[in-house]
C-alpha cells in the first residue's frame, strides 16, 4: 500500500475512533451533539468532556506510547518479538508504580517516577542479561531474559498488593489495564512527556533502519551506538512507564499494532513509525469502546489486548522469517 494512501486511511479511521469515543454510552450521541452545537446542559457536559474525553486522551496516549515503543524496541534487539510487554519493562513499571500505592504515595508524580526508575532498570537489567549470555543468537537471549524478569517482576507486584492496604479489587484492576475513573490531571501531565518521546522515536527513525542492519553498519554510518541505544531504552522506559502509571498494564499493543503497519507500509521507520502511531490511536480508543460496552460492567483493557495479542504472538513465532 502507499504510505499516503495507508496515512489518509488511518486518519479516517482515528476520527470515527474518535466518534465512538465521545458518542458510544449513555445519552448515545445526543449528548455529543449538543456539545458541538453548543447546546448542551450540564449532565452532556460533565459525560462528554469530563468523562469520555479524558478517556480518549488516555487510550490514545497508551496506544500511541506502547505500540511506538515496540517498534522502536523491535528495532533495538533485532526481534520481531520485542515489546514492553514481553521485555518486562511493562512488568517493571507496575512494581513501581504498585510501590507507590504501597507507600501512600499516590500522586501521578509518585507513580510515573517510581514507575519509570523500575522501568528503566528493568530494560537494562534484561539488556544486560541477554548481551551476556552464551546463547548463539543474543536477541532470543533477552527475549528470554525479558520473559524471566517479568515473571519475577509480576509476582512481586502480587506481594505489593498483598500487603497494600488499598482496595484489592481497585488495584487488581488497574494493573489489568484500564481507562475507567480518567482524571484530567493526569492527562494532562502525561500528555507532554509522550508527545515529548514520541518526538525524539520519529526524529531518530532513520537511525532504528541502520540499528536493524547491525551495529557495524550503524557505526559505519555515523551512530554512536551505545549512547544512542542507551538513550532509545531511556524513552521506551519513559514512554512505558507513563502509561503503566495512568492506565496499568497493557499488552501486546506494541506487536499488534507495528507488525500489522510493517505488512501494509515495509519496514522502512520513516514510514512504519508515523503509520504505526496513527493506527495505534484508532485502535486503542475502538478497544476502549468494546471494554465499556461488551458487559453491563466493564471489562479490563489489558485483558482484551491479551486475547487479541496471543494469537497474534503465535502467529509470529510460526512464521518462517521470524
Amino acid at each position: 500500500m502507499r504510505f499516503g494512501t495507508a496515512v489518509t486511511a488511518l486518519l479516517a479511521l482515528n476520527i470515527l475512533a474518535l466518534m465512538l469515543s465521545l458518542g458510544v454510552g449513555s445519552g448515545g450521541y445526543g449528548y455529543l451533539f449538543q456539545v458541538i452545537s453548543g447546546n448542551a446542559d450540564d449532565t452532556a457536559m460533565k459525560i462528554v468532556l469530563d468523562y469520555r474525553l479524558p478517556r480518549y486522551l488516555m487510550a490514545i496516549i497508551a496506544g500511541a506510547s506502547l505500540s511506538a515503543s515496540g517498534c522502536a524496541m523491535q528495532a533495538l534487539f533485532r526481534n520481531p518479538l520485542a515489546e514492553p510487554y514481553v521485555l518486562g519493562v511493562a512488568s517493571g513499571a507496575s512494581v513501581g508504580a504498585a510501590l507507590s500505592v504501597a507507600l501512600s504515595m499516590e500522586t501521578i508524580y509518585s507513580r510515573i517516577g517510581l514507575a519509570f526508575f523500575s522501568a528503566l532498570l528493568t530494560a537494562y537489567v534484561v539488556y544486560l542479561i541477554g548481551s551476556s549470555s552464551k546463547f548463539r543468537d543474543q536477541t532470543y537471549a533477552i527475549l528470554l531474559a525479558g520473559v524471566a524478569i517479568a515473571s519475577f517482576f509480576s509476582g512481586l507486584t502480587s506481594v505489593l498488593i498483598y500487603f497494600s492496604a488499598q482496595s484489592m479489587h481497585k488495584v487488581v484492576f488497574w494493573l489489568m489495564g484500564s481507562f475507567s475513573n480518567p482524571f484530567i490531571e493526569e492527562v494532562l501531565f502525561a500528555l507532554p512527556i509522550t508527545i515529548a518521546g514520541l518526538a525524539y522515536l520519529l526524529f531518530t527513525s532513520w537511525n532504528l533502519n541502520a540499528l536493524l542492519l547491525g551495529d557495524e553498519h550503524a557505526a559505519a554510518v555515523g551512530i554512536n551506538v551505545e549512547r544512542f541505544r542507551k538513550s532509545l531504552i531511556a524513552v521506551v522506559a519513559l514512554l512505558t512507564s507513563t502509561t503503566v502509571a495512568i492506565s496499568g498494564v497493557i499488552g501486546f499493543v506494541g506487536i499488534i499494532v507495528p507488525h500489522t503497519m510493517r505488512i501494509l507500509v515495509g519496514e522502512e521507520h520513516q514510514k512504519l513509525l508515523p503509520s504505526t502511531i496513527l493506527l495505534s490511536t484508532a485502535f486503542m480508543p475502538v478497544i476502549d469502546v468494546v471494554a465499556r460496552i461488551s458487559t453491563s460492567g466493564e471489562l479490563p483493557v489489558g485483558a482484551i489486548t491479551a486475547m487479541l495479542g496471543g494469537p497474534f504472538f503465535l502467529y509470529l513465532l510460526m512464521r518462517r522469517s521470524v
